[in-house]
């Protein structure tokens, strides 16, 4: 019987990861359980495993501008110590990794093998992160990159366009970014489905398919709630100017799902649909 250790376990992909492998045996740890940057926990937490999935990170965008080594510890080291231990007690790894890792200017879909060019501390992190993996495990290690997470078990975009829904007659959101809104529930699937496989070792890009702006996703969140999608209006960037810039193109090419003989993530507005109606977004 394959034993799963899931690092990150109490946030929002690592609760819906802990659903995906119901039935199966996995010890479930977050933050509070396992300090990702301490190789000696980490090594011992990874003993008896045959797959560690880590799902642990320092996600705070913005405050990694000015925090970047508390990012790093997280996102690069943390990374380092889960990849040496799997390949020290031969366990295979997932890496989750995100499309902060790529400079956001292109403008047709990043193609896995695409040479990583961050333009924010986040995206050095994670993208220092992916090559610890590849150094230290590089045989025994999937690296999945997502982006635009929602879901059922943490603060997300979706449910902050519903929370605004219920205090302010229109909502303005931007129409400049693009991207590819993922369900952490299919997501969480996916991974399980590219470790049932027998799948090559390297780079998926773990995101729903299709492409949308982030006026897009919203508008389609007010839709799929029952609520007036002409309530979203369109704006630009320039009107929410962060930290940290935010890649204005982020769709990701799923090419080594295929090669590997299996199915890319369906289309993110399906995803949305079913998500709403488990009641993942919560209550309009």
């Amino acid at each position: 019987m394959t034993r799963y250790l899931i690092t990150g376990a109490s946030g929002m992909l690592g609760r819906d990861l802990q659903a995906a492998l119901a039935g199966r045996e996995f010890t479930a740890l977050g933050r509070a359980d396992l300090d990702v940057t301490d190789l000696q926990a980490v090594t011992d937490a990874a003993r008896g495993h045959d797959v560690v999935i880590n799902a642990a990170a320092y996600t705070k965008v913005d405050d990694a501008e000015t925090n970047e080594a508390d990012a790093y510890a997280v996102n690069a080291i943390g990374a380092r110590n889960l990849a040496s231990a799997a390949a020290a007690h031969s366990a295979r790894l997932v890496q989750v990794s995100t499309d902060y890792v790529f400079n956001g200017s292109a403008t047709s879909p990043y193609q896995e093998s695409t040479p990583v060019d961050p333009i924010s501390a986040y995206g050095r992190t994670k993208a220092a992160g992916e090559k610890f993996v590849m150094d230290e495990n590089p045989a025994g290690s999937f690296i999945v990159r997502t982006a635009w997470l929602y879901g059922a078990h943490g603060p997300n975009f979706a449910k902050t366009m519903l929370r605004l829904a219920a205090s302010h007659d229109t909502v303005s959101v931007v129409n400049d970014q693009l991207g590819q809104p993922t369900w952490t529930g299919d997501l969480a699937a996916q991974i399980v489905t590219l470790l049932d496989s027998d799948a090559p070792a390297g780079i998926y890009h773990g995101t729903n398919s299709g492409i949308a702006s982030w006026f897009d996703f919203a508008r389609a969140v007010f839709e799929v709630a029952g609520l007036d999608p002409l309530r979203v209006t369109p704006t630009d960037s320039s009107t929410f100017v962060r930290p940290a810039p935010r890649p204005s193109y982020s769709v990701l090419g799923h090419d080594a799902w295929s090669a590997a003989g299996l199915t890319p993530m369906r289309d993110w507005t399906e995803a949305l649909a079913e998500a709403a109606q488990r009641g993942v977004l919560g209550d309009a």
